[in-house]
């Protein structure tokens, strides 16, 4: 890849993985759309690897309670933050099943311009209606094991590019009655593991292959990566209650409208 390819497609994975937006739409977008070749995996590896250490260093102290928490509930101990890392491992397995069963039917058969338009529309009109209609009664202490399950359900939906992780699980904590702060705690939680899995499952292709790859290249796309998501992250959380998420809702019907008329002149 050429440096500008590399700054642009770390940048898109850093500022989008957290955006209700999706950001493997927009990573395989620039193939589609402009004739990229594949980044490869090693370099896929780096983003996510970026992305992982920008969201665990900006919730470090949460994770840190969480584990605490975690560990001392193994021993009968009983606490809210204990509650939080049960029900966060609960939420991770739909997505985590889903993906071992249908990740390659996914990958050969719904990564196309047609099916990343639809899903970006569909799914923008549920964040819309989630937060034009929400009713923001609801701390995090007060998730159930079937909110967990419920939001666990909906982000295993996010594999099918263009839906985005944290626009649908973000949608049904809301529609759950969560507040925009709560909602977007869990959701940004919730992407650890998502993360690493992904990570690993790369990490694990990318050894078994053994090719060769331009490491210095694959290094600076995980610095940036890891700062424009920290950065993203942090940006979100401070300016969510202000602008909600029709400025997200807009961005995503604009996209998904010119993907559709991109599909149709390229028939």
């Amino acid at each position: 890849m050429e440096l500008f390819q590399v700054v642009i497609l770390a940048l898109l994975q850093g500022l989008t993985e957290f955006l209700p937006i999706s950001s493997s739409a927009h990573l395989i977008l620039p193939s589609q759309l402009l004739g990229w070749q594949d980044q490869g995996l090693a370099f896929d590896v780096g983003v996510h690897v970026g992305t992982l250490l920008a969201v665990v260093i900006y919730f470090r102290k949460d994770l840190r309670s969480m584990f605490c928490a975690w560990c001392a509930s193994c021993n009968g101990g009983r606490s809210e933050d204990a509650s939080l890392a049960w029900l966060t491992i609960l939420a991770t397995f739909p997505a985590l099943i889903v993906g071992l069963l249908l990740n390659d039917f996914i990958d050969q058969n719904l990564r196309s311009i047609l099916v990343i338009a639809g899903t970006t529309l569909i799914f923008g009109g549920v964040l819309c209606w989630a937060d034009l209609f929400r009713v923001e009664t609801r701390q995090l202490s007060t998730l159930t094991v079937k909110d967990a399950l419920y939001i666990g359900c909906s982000q295993a939906l996010a594999l099918i590019p263009g839906t985005s992780r944290s626009g649908i699980t973000i949608s049904t904590a809301l529609m759950l009655g969560f507040e925009r702060q709560a909602a977007a705690r869990f959701s940004f939680l919730l992407s650890i593991p998502v993360i690493l899995g992904a990570g690993l499952i790369k990490g694990l292709d990318l050894y078994a292959q053994g090719d060769s790859a331009p490491w210095l290249m694959v290094l600076l796309g995980t610095v940036i990566a890891g700062i424009s998501a920290f950065s993203c992250i942090h940006f979100f959380l401070k300016w969510l209650d202000r602008i909600g998420m029709q400025p997200f809702v807009i961005y995503r019907m604009l996209l998904g409208v010119f993907l559709l008329a991109v599909w149709f002149m390229g028939r």
